[in-house]
């Protein structure tokens, strides 16, 4: 087959063999990959977005060298004369067998262009684009989503939903965090809230939404006491979870703050959302409305004034749904519940959270210094249960080294402490950012942190003593460490502070 003499020439040739080349190493790939897994999660990333590139690349070489060539041929046999334009004439067979070229390859380039294109969008959206492209710096957030209720939500059906128009802002907003990990730019850790996340309302009330009916949740926890029986302590709550009416009448639940009758406003102090110095409530259906001002942080009105006015919704509360950061004792207690640290280790607790509480330059050193720490311990403590018990004391090591591995990260700063979790009130003020007695109105009417608005304890054990409330009933908590009345009037997070 007769070609055009334009083609012959360096640029056009080298497109075409470079064209010809990334065509045939995508086809390759896609076979390796389809047919034994070849590549893993990263060869997406060549077969769909970065060989596609280069081959469109050769293929735009190739008409822009015979251009190029053409007018070089012009001047060289017309006398400098130069056309604008090509002349087009079918009734020349290497015109004929350029168009037919041309057309089978433009067919065929479709083709192969619509397939990489659908394969790249969809590729760009699965968890393994998200979390391993930039595997350091996502490190956290594609662990801790796999450790999470989520996992089985991808992480753009939270973080970008359904639409064109949030799908171009999150494209537009990923070519930025591109370059922040190419130029080193990226803050560690990752500042949240994430200001331009999209509304819980588009995004987690797809699948829950405050018309549903939840029922109150019995929760059972266990915890150990850091002395040398690991002492356990096991609390029973019903946690009121939902608004509903019963026969004595109607019993307000934690979700009443985003009920469709109910309109929550609040004023935070900083980024971060943990400071909350004005809460605005508005009855929806009678018009009712109160506002509540923490005036123990002596802020003018004029500087509540200027602050941002938000309205509450899911993720004021669940903030951690998919990234949750376990303090150290939660995932300790977690593993001797379980079985996997044993519980009749003397002081097991006590070195876990020894070694756990120190900050660390590297995810290796603190895999060493968690290993020599806990032998250390038991040598110079229980030197019987290091010699006698070596298989356990191996078990917890591994155990607290994963937990380290699943819920702290040196190199992007983050942790239970850069990332507070606001459902609930231990390691952070989380409930009492708000509930804390603290808030009033003019009339003098509270925020209440009354314990039993959000839950009943009904049964809770320390050691060997036990303590069952009747059906009617709820019992009053016991601090497992006599600390007298001051759990009641601090705070919890003042001792369980993330900073602790």
């Amino acid at each position: 087959m007769k070609l055009p003499s334009s083609i012959k020439n360096w640029i056009s040739i080298s497109g075409t063999v470079i064209a010809v080349f990334n065509l045939a190493t995508i086809i390759s790939l896609f076979l390796l990959n389809t047919a034994f897994g070849f590549g893993g999660s990263y060869i997406g990333l060549f077969i769909y977005i970065i060989l596609p590139g280069f081959m469109i690349i050769g293929l735009l070489m190739i008409p822009i060298g015979m251009r190029i060539n053409r007018k070089k041929a012009r001047k060289a046999t017309q006398e400098g004369k130069e056309l604008n334009w090509p002349v087009i004439d079918f009734n020349a067979q290497t015109t004929r067998n350029a168009g037919m070229i041309f057309i089978v390859g433009t067919v065929v380039l479709l083709i192969i262009s619509s397939i990489g294109s659908y394969e790249a969008f969809h590729y760009t959206e699965s968890v393994e684009f998200c979390g391993k492209l930039c595997h350091k710096v996502m490190e956290p957030e594609y662990t801790t989503y796999h450790g999470s209720a989520h996992e089985r939500v991808a992480c753009v059906e939270c973080h970008v939903g359904e639409g064109a128009g949030w799908y171009v802002k999150s494209k537009l907003s990923g070519l930025y965090q591109v370059y922040s990990v190419i130029a080193k730019k990226y803050p560690q850790p990752i500042p949240t809230p994430i200001a331009n996340l999209r509304p819980a309302q588009e995004t987690c009330e797809h699948c829950h939404w405050p018309q549903k009916f939840y029922d109150d949740k019995l929760r059972v926890k266990n915890s150990y006491l850091t002395d040398e029986n690991n002492t356990e302590v096991m609390l029973q709550m019903l946690v009121k979870t939902s608004t509903h009416e019963t026969a004595a009448g109607v019993v307000k639940g934690i979700h009443q703050h985003i009920s469709p009758e109910v309109k929550i406003e609040y004023k935070p102090l900083e980024n971060n959302r943990q400071v909350i110095p004005w809460v605005k409530y508005t009855n929806t259906k009678t018009g009712e409305e109160f506002v509540y001002v923490d005036n123990d942080l002596g802020l003018s009105q004029q500087q509540i004034d200027s602050l941002e006015t938000r309205v509450m919704d899911c993720l004021d509360c669940h903030n951690r749904p998919s990234h949750n950061y376990n303090a150290p004792q939660n995932f300790i207690d977690n593993a001797m519940k379980s079985g996997k640290i044993s519980k009749t280790l003397p002081g097991i607790k006590l070195a876990a959270m020894q070694v756990l509480y120190v900050d660390y330059s590297t995810k290796d050193s603190a895999m060493m210094a968690i290993q020599n720490s806990v032998n250390e311990y038991y040598t110079s403590t229980y030197p019987d249960v290091a010699a006698s018990r070596k298989a356990d004391i191996d078990a917890a090591i591994s155990e607290i080294q994963n937990g380290y591995a699943s819920n702290i990260f040196p190199f992007m700063k983050a942790s239970w402490k850069s990332y507070p979790n606001n459902l609930g009130h231990m390691e952070s003020n989380g409930c009492y950012r708000c509930h804390n007695n603290r808030h009033s109105t003019t009339e003098g009417k509270v925020i209440s942190k009354d314990c039993n608005l959000c839950h009943n304890i009904k049964a809770q054990t320390i050691g060997d003593s036990v303590f069952f409330a009747g059906p009617n009933q709820v019992l009053t908590f016991r601090h497992p460490v006599d600390i007298g009345d001051a759990w009641q009037t601090e705070l919890c997070s003042t001792c369980h502070s993330a900073l602790y």
